[in-house]
């Protein structure tokens, strides 16, 4: 087993936790969890995560891959604390692909749909006609309180697409390593910020 398949950090509670487990795509793959303790409360680390996206924060992971090269930001901008379901998160620079966040509580749950269309590689809209191919994943991060007054993140995400037979060896091959190393990057990114609010 590689050593993005362990289920990183995750206890066995925050694995059969059944938040963000209904699938919004067909016959979705699930990725093992990943979870981090962060040393900021909830209210911080949401603030983090709300302003996240390439025309804003960026994701604090690999910036050179997820934010065309520019820096995360390294505080919280009060002009990037609004965030509501139905708003979409730009997940590359061009603006070519975007999250739709489906799930908005705050200091709770956040959670962000990714429908891209092959072979052109583009977000579509999911509500209306749907292209012959795509991909559809899920991006799920849950926080909770520790009784050291930081934040329990955990992260899920799915993948789902048509036809079926190619999905399954994008979630083998891409999606489980990428997940693993760009999610893994995030916590330690928070952390490091977190690390840098308390100083």
């Amino acid at each position: 087993m590689t050593r993005y398949s362990r289920r990183y950090g995750t206890t066995s509670a925050e694995r059969s936790d059944a938040r963000h487990a209904d699938a919004l795509t067909a016959r979705a793959l699930r990725v093992s969890p990943m979870a981090a303790t962060i040393a900021m409360p909830p209210a911080d680390v949401w603030s983090f995560l709300v302003q996240m996206g390439c025309d804003r924060a960026g994701f604090y992971s690999w910036d050179r891959l997820d934010n065309g090269g520019r820096p995360s930001a390294s505080g919280i901008h009060p002009e990037w604390q609004n965030l509501a379901v139905g708003d979409q998160v730009a997940a590359a620079p061009d603006g070519s692909i975007a999250f739709d966040v489906v799930e908005c509580m705050p200091e709770a749950s956040l959670l962000l749909r990714l429908s891209i269309s092959l072979p052109s590689g583009r977000s579509f809209d999911p509500t209306r006609l749907q292209p012959r191919a795509w991909v559809k994943g899920t991006w799920g991060l849950a926080l909770s309180p520790d009784s050291s007054g930081g934040t329990r993140l955990v992260s899920t995400m799915q993948l789902g697409g048509r036809p079926a037979w190619l999905y399954a060896p994008l979630h083998l091959a891409v999606a489980r390593p990428a997940h693993w190393i760009m999610q893994r990057k995030q916590f330690r990114e928070l952390q490091r910020r977190a690390r840098a609010r308390a100083a």
